[in-house]
């Protein structure tokens, strides 16, 4: 059995960070593995308090894991300050991780930054150039290249920029876009459109947690770097089409829906 270890915050509500990792590793039959970097107090409606582990004990959790039952890929969630950033990063590269996946969670969905730009800072230099490859959403990517982006254009800059930043492979969401759910996976001189149309569904809380936690169980099957995102875009709209619709707010998704 393929093993999978996610990096990242506890969401108490069951609809994105770990919990979303742990629902999605299982319903693509893989053994998950977690190392929790905070604990957050939030449901459909919003975020109401988060508290951090510390940068020693994020270590520890990932020494325990790494010693006795190796990941075959890791995916990387929430990382909330610099130092739980470069213990992460020292652990990875003691332990010669394979297969990392990044979804660098840095705006919240009303916009707001969520890290300090000293832990931008260290999640550019440290972490990132770890990453098989990252995946920003279009305010992420705004953060990363310094571009405002409006066009499909626009995309293609921003994500050429962020390559040449971090030296990985980047895929830009196009979810945030008007019309389309379309994708962009650029790495060096290698450039690939992922179409899809937008499904007509408000409850979309976790779906970035969701597609990094499937595109590391596809690569930690073996399939390339197109192929896991295309089998993870495929797996998303299956837990998007279903229409599951739990709380008040923003709902989460049917991660189990091909079980």
């Amino acid at each position: 059995m393929k093993k999978v270890l996610t990096i990242a915050g506890s969401d108490c509500s069951g609809g994105a960070g770990i919990q979303a990792d742990i629902k999605t590793i299982t319903a693509h039959k893989m053994y998950a593995m977690s190392a929790v970097t905070a604990l957050t107090a939030q449901n459909t409606t919003g975020v109401y308090g988060i508290f951090e582990a510390t940068p020693e004990f994020v270590g520890k959790q990932l020494e325990c894991v790494f010693s006795d039952i190796r990941p075959d890929a890791v995916k990387i969630g929430m990382v909330l300050n610099r130092e739980i950033i470069e213990v992460i990063a020292a652990k990875l590269n003691e332990y010669k991780a394979e297969n990392i996946v990044i979804d660098p969670v840095m705006v919240s969905t009303s916009g707001s930054k969520l890290l300090s730009d000293e832990a931008i800072n260290a999640l550019i230099n440290n972490l990132l150039p770890l990453g098989t490859v990252i995946t920003p959403n279009i305010p992420e990517a705004e953060v990363l290249s310094g571009m405002v982006i409006k066009t499909k254009n626009d995309i293609g800059k921003a994500a050429e920029v962020i390559n040449m930043k971090v030296g990985c492979a980047v895929l830009i969401k196009g979810g945030h876009s008007i019309n389309d759910a379309t994708d962009l996976l650029f790495n060096s001189d290698f450039k690939h459109w992922f179409y899809s149309k937008r499904i007509d569904n408000p409850n979309t809380h976790g779906t970035g947690c969701t597609l990094s936690a499937a595109i590391a169980c596809n690569l930690a099957r073996g399939s390339s770097l197109v192929k896991s995102i295309e089998k993870s875009k495929k797996y998303l709209n299956g837990a998007l089409t279903t229409g599951l619709d739990l709380g008040k707010g923003s709902g989460p998704l049917d991660h189990t829906y091909n079980i």
